[in-house]
Parts: C-alpha cells; sequence; structure tokens
C-alpha cells in the first residue's frame, strides 16, 4: 500500500490557469505549510502528513483530498 500525493499536479494545474510560476516558497507563505513538507510531499517521499496541512492545501488549491492524495494498491498483496 502506498500514498501518492498529487501535489505536482495541483501546482501545474495552477500554474496553467494563471499562467505563472508557483514557486514551493510562495506556496509555503500561502499556506503556512513549511516549505520541506511542501517538497517531500512534491516528490513523494514517504512523508507523513497531519490532516490540518491536507486541509491548508486543500483550501489553497479549492480542493476535495482526493485531489490531492491518492492511495495506490501494493500488487503484490493480491
Amino acid at each position: 500500500m502506498a500514498i501518492r500525493y498529487r501535489l505536482k499536479e495541483r501546482i501545474a494545474d495552477i500554474e496553467f490557469r494563471t499562467r505563472r510560476v508557483l514557486p514551493l516558497k510562495d506556496l509555503a507563505e500561502a499556506t503556512g505549510v513549511h516549505r520541506v513538507t511542501l517538497s517531500r510531499l512534491a516528490n513523494n517521499r514517504g512523508v507523513d502528513v497531519r490532516m490540518g496541512t491536507i486541509d491548508k492545501l486543500c483550501a489553497f488549491f479549492q480542493c476535495q483530498i482526493g485531489d490531492l492524495v491518492e492511495y495506490v494498491p501494493d500488487e503484490s498483496a493480491q
């Protein structure tokens, strides 16, 4: 089982819509989520995330949790 964070996809969507780059530094300032946490989420580096962090990101991106987090079942367990 793995949790995959779709932060890069959400950032890409905003960048496409606004036609400007959204650096992690700016996202950190806008959400109050530490830049290192955002970097780990963006790179899917096995980070445990608090619900408060997910809440802040969903509010910023105006999305549902499923738009930001995806469950990927372990194929070897089937």
